[in-house]
């Protein structure tokens, strides 16, 4: 199947709704933000299946509220609408945001894709997702926050391609603002009938709480990390890590987990855990937990990895409830904190290799405090030693999402996506995780692999649970 491609009918700024158009705002950059500086955008694609729908239906009927609402929306999400930048005299980079700033928003129209074939679980050559989502203008002197792209695939439905940058966003914060947008479009959709002024009010869940006062930081790593950045790229450029490149021999597929294989393999892993002669009692079972433990372990096989090879792994939580005081459960920014291992593959080669790393994500999660959350230098600059290939070579296993993003409560008012995806692992290598589209309570996880790696790790991860 030849790749995709689309046609490109418009490319905007959509700006926000406002009847003060010259206030100016900017937003600081918190440790938790800098952390990801020079991290590449993250990339969400939401497909909205409409059988009978045309050009002109698409154009007159939804295009304009999806534009109006998303104007809605930034007047309370003002610095989505911005550029990161980093003035000379500045000592950290901060959001900057301007009147008559907006966000780049593109309309496509697919030309030959299959929206049906894109939106499913099968596989599906990752090449084919990259005309569906925007690149955001990054250069050395400032970056955009998001960049939008909405494509057309004509009588078959929509897609959304949200890019985001991870120095502003993590991904409970991205969830937010597409549940607001989503929110505020149907909103337009129920009251276009009532002749009435749609004023752009949102829920307290929904509106975004930027008090940059509620993340303590009395040892200034805020600076500490932005000065590191300014050390490893020896300028203060803001343009991103390069990543690899979106081969040909890349494929992608989605695997869903059902509740009762998330139970099996629950105690599953409890029976070898005790066959070990340790207590399972205290092991933290997550369905996040089960399904990284037993993905990763799929990866490690499908690679093919020596077995003396050092495999890194862990797990990264929305610290907002962990931090002392807690944060707004509605604070916009980054609040991620993230604790790893590293072991050799054998141990997740092994017999009891899912049991094995479920015990040490388990013991992760019990280490997600203090400056484990907080953060520390010494942290920060082992990542940056990994990025420059410093220490010990290993295989870094990652995930992108969360099963509990909600992500397919995004409805705009033509129903939930049929498939959300997050095309960047496709580049970093990560697994995606979400819940399952269908409500059932299962999760799916998203994986991008060569085509001889992807059949491995289908055959494993397939037969894994139920065995």
């Amino acid at each position: 199947m030849a790749a995709a491609s689309v046609k490109i009918h418009e490319a905007i700024k959509v700006t926000p709704f406002s009847s003060d158009s010259t206030t100016s705002f900017t937003l600081p950059l918190t440790y938790f933000d800098n952390f990801w500086l020079k991290f590449p955008p993250v990339e969400r694609l939401f497909f909205y299946q409409i059988c009978d729908l045309t050009w002109d239906s698409f154009s007159s009927v939804i295009l304009p509220k999806l534009k109006h609402s998303l104007s809605l929306t930034l007047h309370h999400y003002l610095p989505l609408a911005g550029h990161i930048m980093w003035p000379l005299e500045a000592p950290k980079p901060a959001v900057y945001f301007f009147p008559n700033d907006g966000v780049s928003f593109t309309v496509a129209e697919s030309n030959n894709a299959d929206f049906n074939h894109l939106s499913s679980n099968g596989i599906r050559r990752a090449v084919e997702f990259r005309p569906l989502v925007p690149e955001p203008s990054i250069s050395d002197d400032k970056a955009e926050v998001i960049a939008i792209q909405i494509t057309l695939f004509p009588n078959q439905g929509f897609s959304i391609g949200i890019s985001s940058h991870h120095a502003v966003l993590d991904g409970k914060s991205s969830t937010m603002f597409v549940k607001s947008w989503a929110y505020l479009c149907k909103q337009l959709q129920l009251q276009e009938d009532k002749n009435d002024v749609v004023l752009s009010s949102l829920p307290l869940q929904l509106t975004p709480c930027f008090d940059r006062s509620v993340i303590k930081d009395p040892k200034g790593l805020d600076v500490v990390y932005a000065n590191h950045w300014l050390e490893f790229a020896n300028t203060r450029s803001l343009k991103v890590i390069p990543m690899k490149q979106v081969n040909s021999d890349l494929v992608r597929m989605t695997f869903e987990m059902r509740p009762e294989d998330i139970t099996k393999l629950r105690d599953k892993i409890k029976e070898n855990i005790l066959q070990a002669g340790k207590s399972a009692e205290q092991l933290h079972l997550s369905t996040h937990v089960l399904a990284c433990a037993h993905s990763f372990v799929c990866l490690v096989k499908a690679y093919g990895e020596e077995t003396d090879t050092n495999v890194m792994f862990g797990v990264a939580a929305d610290c907002r409830s962990r931090l002392d005081p807690p944060l707004p459960v509605n604070y916009f920014g980054n609040c991620v904190g993230g604790k790893g291992t590293v072991q050799k593959a054998s141990y997740l080669m092994g017999e009891n290799g899912v049991a094995f790393v479920a015990e040490k994500l388990s013991d992760c999660i019990k280490e997600l405090k203090g400056d484990v959350i907080e953060g520390s230098e010494d942290k920060f600059v082992n990542v940056l030693g990994m990025m420059k290939g410093e220490g010990l070579q290993q295989r870094i296993l990652s995930v992108a999402g969360s099963n509990r993003f909600d992500v397919y409560g995004s409805d705009f008012g033509w129903g939930k996506p049929k498939k959300v995806e997050i095309v960047s692992i496709d580049k970093t290598g990560a697994i995606s995780l979400a819940e399952s589209g269908d409500g059932s309570g299962g999760i799916e996880v998203g994986v991008v692999l060569e085509k001889q790696q992807m059949e491995v790790f289908a055959s494993l991860f397939t037969d894994g649970p139920q065995s």
